[in-house]
């Protein structure tokens, strides 16, 4: 079995099973009191948003890893080291929008609860 075989389907499953974690922790937060609201455009993220966003660079991920595997030798746990670098990264912009910091707060957890439930299956998967 190919490499993209190998990691495609369980990823892409590890990627809705995200959308939807994403989705119920931004809910309970919406009923915690979080606004979700951005200052620059003054529109708040709608719920459905998050499991869109989650989907779209879910896949993105997946296929980044897929393209990195494939031009990249390295060694299985430099796979988890990277994915956890590129989550780093993509925790910087909910700091970027000026939101409250309890929005900021919430859209971390979000990024972090996304990435726990992709990162362990695409990277066992890569490393196998």
């Amino acid at each position: 079995m190919t490499t993209a075989k190998r990691v495609l389907l369980p990823g892409l499953a590890a990627v809705a099973v995200a959308a939807g974690a994403a989705t119920a922790v931004a809910a309970m937060a919406m009923a915690a009191g979080v606004d979700f609201e951005l200052p620059d455009g003054g529109e708040s993220i709608p719920l459905l948003g998050f499991s869109q966003l989650t989907i779209v660079f879910g896949v993105v991920g997946l296929l980044l890893a897929l393209a990195l595997r494939r031009w990249v030798a390295r060694p299985a746990r430099a796979w988890v080291r990277m994915a956890v670098a590129l989550t780093a990264v993509s925790l910087v912009p909910p700091f970027l929008v000026g939101a409250t910091l309890a929005t900021e707060c919430a859209l971390v957890l979000v990024h972090l609860v996304a990435a726990a439930i992709v990162i362990p299956v695409v990277a066992r998967r890569l490393a196998a």
